[in-house]
């Protein structure tokens, strides 16, 4: 995500170092670096030009604090720069609160191809796992085929329903999926309208009829992260006839070079509520500009990082997990669990990517993931008992062992070797950080 301007500009702030003062002088190469960035990322010309304009008065009006270097202080004006771009703040769901039982209506608006349909399952389970609340999704694309089958397949997965009606008219089927959802105790409706392959007369009127009978809370567009500056141009469009209230970017997750996210909110003047980061149906995260600057900026995410664990670690599993690390009873099983806990945090790179100065340190390493799956699969193609106590694995345990896993005996060997060495260090840093522990309360 957005790989090409954290690059860019990491490498152009190196030029300051050493400097004693911003200058304009010193910063004009560094300007000239970010333009060229923000340019090839498919940034709007006019929000490329007035973000180097405002970032250049910053950095050569602001007087210099003594115990902040040049560098660190013109990275701050940049990071300022792009987070106000991309929103400044979070801006979450405007809906009815739940204690007033009143039904909120969200309306997705888009192009055909954004990934509508998927967003629409995606933010249904959202707010189902996250606000408790109960969903109803509406199939009002009819044109498309299988669009129907496909938000009732998406719908199943998220654990809601979905109506469907006449599956011909969408108007008639957004007004009776509302009167199902008011009279059937639901808290949200989700209503997935049809996308075209460009904007035409015919789409627009209907999603304007949908709009005014419904009068929907939220009227979210939906559009491909990769589309670049032109995503913004489209929005604007359905702007003028909905009054959209925000955004959501899928794909966000891809080699997107990430002229949507800079310019969709400078030119619409309306937020990135979501960011489509899987394929999965959990793969929905709110939308902070401030984190997607440090990102951006090779700084790292390390709240949203922590969010993410939170969600999948609980203090209980914690403890068991430390002690088993102290007491070397760390197994092949609980590696194991470990693996596919960590998968549900996303791709390592992109984890490692939200470590502060990680992404400096890694330089252009590509994690091997396939490496990662070879190691499960080894450790699957295991029975229970060798999993608990990987000293009995030896020769036809091996042999078995390799060829349900699709490997070489050699590979079984070097995880069974790696493991233990693992285990010895777990027990070393495990009696390492008791020692510091009790020497901190003699102090």
């Amino acid at each position: 995500m957005l790989e090409g301007i954290t690059k860019a500009l990491t490498d152009s702030f190196k030029v300051i170092s050493g400097n004693a003062k911003i200058t304009e002088a010193n910063i004009g190469s560094v300007i000239n670096e970010i333009r060229v960035a923000l340019l090839d990322a498919d940034v709007s010309v006019d929000v490329v030009k007035e973000f180097i304009n405002e970032i250049t008065a910053k950095a050569i009006g602001e007087q210099v604090v003594r115990s902040v270097n040049p560098r660190e202080q013109f990275i701050k004006i940049v990071y300022d720069g792009i987070a106000e771009i991309l929103g400044s703040t979070a801006s979450g769901l405007k809906l009815k609160p739940k204690s007033s039982k009143a039904l909120s209506v969200i309306l997705l608006a888009g192009l055909q191809g954004a990934g509508k349909t998927t967003t629409a399952g995606k933010l249904a389970k959202y707010l189902k796992d996250n606000e408790g609340r109960k969903v109803l999704l509406s199939a009002c694309d009819v044109y498309r085929p299988a669009a129907i089958e496909q938000l009732q397949r998406v719908g199943e997965i998220a654990g809601v329903d979905v109506y469907t009606g006449d599956k011909k008219d969408a108007v008639k089927i957004a007004k009776e999926s509302f009167k199902k959802a008011k009279t059937g105790d639901y808290d949200v409706l989700i209503i997935d309208s049809a996308g075209r392959l460009h904007i035409d007369k015919e789409m627009m009127s209907e999603i304007k009829k949908i709009s005014k009978d419904i009068r929907p809370d939220e009227t979210l567009f939906v559009c491909d992260a990769m589309t670049g500056q032109h995503a913004a141009e489209i929005a604007k469009e359905f702007n003028d006839t909905l009054e959209l209230t925000g955004v959501i970017l899928t794909k966000f997750d891809s080699d997107t070079r990430g002229g949507a996210a800079f310019s969709i909110k400078k030119i619409t003047n309306k937020p990135i509520k979501f960011i489509g980061v899987s394929e999965k149906i959990d793969g929905l995260e709110i939308f902070h500009p401030e984190r997607i600057a440090s990102r951006i900026l090779g700084m790292g995410d390390i709240v949203t990082l922590v969010e993410k664990a939170e969600q999948i670690y609980n203090e209980e599993e914690a403890i068991k997990l430390e002690k088993k690390m102290r007491d070397a009873e760390f197994t092949l099983q609980d590696f194991l669990e470990q693996m596919e806990q960590m998968s549900k945090l996303g791709p390592m790179e992109k984890i490692l990517e939200m470590i502060p100065g990680m992404q400096a340190q890694m330089g252009n390493i590509n994690i091997d993931e396939s490496k990662i799956a070879r190691q499960k699969a080894i450790i699957q193609s295991m029975t229970l008992k060798e999993r608990n106590d990987s000293r009995i694995i030896l020769g036809s345990r091996k042999r078995r062992i390799a060829r349900g896993a699709g490997v070489s005996i050699l590979e079984v060997d070097k995880l069974l070797k790696n493991f233990q060495k693992s285990k010895q260090m777990m027990k070393k840093m495990m009696k390492n950080k008791n020692l510091l522990a009790n020497l901190g309360n003699l102090k």
